[in-house]
């Protein structure tokens, strides 16, 4: 018989790496299949969470503290960056209807005393508060787009996925847009106020030297002139009146906007 050589059997090393890649395979679906398993898990108990915290919560003051029990919960800070956005552009707001008066304007009594050039310089004073105003809608649209676009960023990076930034930021949108309206007619109301006290003046300058003062009242010595003068006093206090409105409508605004928030986040 002939013999051969005595030869030893070899692993077939393609097989084995084929065996080795199987396995990574299937282990890497079991690891993904649990990590999505265990991200719906984690983002029940957020959710479930944040209804939990946020069921004694009544106004946005109150949401610092629950922000500090759960600081983890992006849901809660999800709330925060709203919130911040709300408070930033009210005081920008604030801030910019501050600045329109070049400096204190004195009340309609306390004209009598006042001289033809001190009545000049009040009604010049006057054009220039009108003129800040009419650049303030602008200026507040600046400020709105730079902090829509911080918190847009500052949402994204809580990765809470695209819908839910879609959501969030179209909710954004609209309390900017309340919150342009409600500027809008802060600034409406201040032109109208302008407008009327300017017409005020305007009359004493024309009669300067003609009506006498009496109690802090203006006597005007024909009534066609008096109920020129009563009826932009008349105007002046509606102006007045009609911006306590708007302190009242931004209280309101606030609350609403919070509690619309709240909804959002526990959807």
């Amino acid at each position: 018989m002939e013999s051969f050589p005595d030869q030893k059997a070899r692993p077939r090393r393609p097989v084995i790496i084929l065996v080795l890649l199987s396995l990574l395979l299937i282990a890497c679906f079991v690891a993904m299949y649990y990590a999505g398993d265990l991200s719906k898990y984690q983002a029940v108990v957020s959710a479930e969470e944040t209804r939990t915290a946020l069921r004694e919560v009544t106004d946005a003051e109150q949401l610092d503290q629950v922000i500090k029990l759960h600081p983890s919960n992006r849901l809660l800070r999800l709330l925060a960056l709203a919130n911040s956005d709300a408070m930033e552009i009210d005081a920008a707001a604030r801030k910019l209807l501050g600045e329109v008066e070049p400096k204190p304007l004195p009340k309609l009594g306390d004209l009598g005393a006042s001289s033809r050039s001190d009545l000049d310089g009040l009604r010049r004073d006057l054009k220039t508060a009108e003129n800040n105003a009419a650049g303030l809608a602008r200026r507040y649209a600046e400020t709105i787009k730079t902090t829509r676009d911080r918190i847009e960023n500052d949402a994204r990076s809580l990765n809470l996925g695209d819908a839910r930034l879609a959501g969030f930021m179209a909710l954004i949108d609209e309390q900017h847009a309340a919150w342009t309206a409600l500027t809008s007619k802060a600034l409406a109301s201040r032109a109208d106020y302008y407008n009327a006290f300017d017409k005020c003046v305007a009359l004493l300058i024309r009669e300067f030297g003609v009506y006498k003062v009496a109690n802090g009242q203006f006597i005007f010595p024909f009534q066609s002139t008096a109920d020129s003068y009563n009826r932009a006093a008349t105007a002046m206090t509606a102006a007045v009146n009609r911006a306590a409105e708007l302190e009242d409508e931004r209280k309101s605004l606030r609350q609403s906007e919070f509690a619309k928030w709240k909804t959002f986040v526990d959807g």
